[in-house]
């Protein structure tokens, strides 16, 4: 089936844009306004089939998203729901969160041998060697999900049916710090020269 290139860059658009918006729980708001930006080497779409490859040091992004893959295929289903699948030695996004609680948003960063987005369940999932790092906290595992719906993530260690550990660690937490009370502070020292008996 030969596309055309209105049907490609419709596949494209259509493919690709609501794959990238779901990322990270509460992935920055903004992003869902900004422009798509794709490379990649190759690219073929089948409209029959709802299902776009993007082949070669693939560079997807979209705000503050960012996504490299040695492939990614998109497909959507008969709902319009977007299940993104993104391979690599490894593939690797990363996005800022939106600010949450008075505090400011923070980088996400995962790596994976292969990552699945899952628009209708609003899940990510990393297989293979899957790394997690959120403000200066990692996890690792061979299998992390990451449920958006509950901003709620689950490490295996091994392979199923494999014996397997998971290695997290987590970053002292500090409070920022305040300024001392002027009632607590030390009074000022006398300026030098003032008379002050010798």
């Amino acid at each position: 089936m030969r596309c055309s290139a209105v049907g490609i860059a419709t596949a494209i658009v259509s493919s690709v844009a609501a794959s990238l918006c779901p990322l990270p729980a509460s992935a920055e708001r903004a992003d869902q306004d900004k422009p798509i930006q794709i490379e990649a080497n190759r690219m073929s779409a089948d409209e029959g089939r709802r299902l776009t490859v993007f082949e070669g040091n693939v560079v997807l992004g979209k705000g503050t998203l960012s996504v490299q893959a040695d492939r990614v295929v998109v497909r959507q289903d008969a709902d319009g729901f977007q299940h993104a699948t993104a391979t690599g030695g490894p593939a690797r996004f990363r996005q800022k969160t939106d600010p949450r609680n008075g505090e400011p948003g923070v980088w996400v960063e995962a790596e994976a041998e292969r990552i699945v987005l899952d628009d209708r369940n609003e899940k990510i999932e990393l297989f293979s060697k899957a790394r997690v790092v959120r403000d200066k906290d990692e996890m690792r595992g061979d299998y992390i999900v990451l449920d958006q719906r509950s901003e709620s993530f689950t490490v295996s260690g091994g392979k199923e049916g494999q014996q397997g550990r998971v290695q997290v660690i987590i970053q002292p937490k500090t409070q920022p710090s305040t300024p001392a009370s002027p009632e607590s502070s030390p009074p000022p020292a006398a300026p030098s020269g003032t008379g002050a008996a010798r």
